[in-house]
């Protein structure tokens, strides 16, 4: 159900936003960048990035490095609204769309001149899964606009599950957080497809193997990254 009253929306926005903030404030978060420093470096470098995140993990990237600079690829599902009031007041930016519907509305928005942000946060399995299977939309907005997606991995030690399609992870408070940050990947320009598929199996592999990183690191306080699967592992498996 829709909520109408825009204030409504805002009020809760807000309110989330306090929380959530403090809540990420009491953690013991450690980030562990396998590339450039793109969370609070990013404002060094000349790349525009898409960022993308399970939805599941959404919480802590949005209060620990969201910003003006950077917008959030929200859907206008009613679970979208509420989301968009508390990235708001989070300060970021929102674009309309959906990574399951192609994310066309997301590129024609993109490459709008007058835009004030210059980089993107998707929840690539959003808005309603399958949980942590990327959708095809992500690699056409990066293939469409030049962007370049930084695959992330998102880790609490015995986070609390709500009871929603993608278990929606919440920390405990004071508990141990950790991020493990990809390297960003270049998509070829003009995909169609196959070659969409292809590049759509290699984000796949790595937000896998971060998130398996991320959860190992935050659950035992080590941290090991599996080897880089190639999309030839694939064509063997299949």
């Amino acid at each position: 159900m829709k909520i109408r009253n825009r204030h409504l929306v805002r009020a809760a926005g807000q309110l989330g936003a306090v929380v959530a903030k403090s809540l990420v404030r009491s953690l013991s978060l450690r980030t562990h960048f396998l590339g450039p420093d793109v969370g609070d470096g990013r404002g060094q470098l000349s790349d525009r990035f898409i960022y993308s995140i399970w939805h599941e993990k959404l919480l802590l990237p949005a209060a620990r490095f969201g910003g003006p600079d950077l917008a959030a690829l929200i859907s206008s599902h009613a679970d979208g609204q509420i989301l968009g009031g508390l990235i708001t007041a989070m300060g970021m930016e929102m674009v309309l769309g959906s990574t399951t519907r192609g994310g066309i509305e997301a590129v024609r928005q993109l490459i709008r001149p007058d835009v004030r942000w210059k980089h993107l946060a998707i929840t690539i399995d959003g808005p309603r899964g399958p949980r942590r299977v990327v959708q095809p939309g992500v690699i056409y907005i990066a293939s469409r606009t030049g962007m370049k997606i930084v695959p992330s991995g998102v880790g609490y030690c015995r986070p609390w599950r709500m009871k929603s399609w993608d278990r929606f992870a919440v920390p405990r408070p004071f508990s141990r957080a950790r991020c493990v940050i990809g390297i960003p990947m270049a998509v070829p320009a003009g995909l169609r497809s196959a070659a969409l598929e292809e590049q759509r199996w290699i984000l796949q592999a790595e937000m896998d193997r971060l998130n398996a990183a991320a959860e190992g690191w935050a659950a035992t306080g080590k941290l090991q990254l599996e080897p880089v699967r190639s999309p030839g592992s694939r064509r063997l498996a299949s």
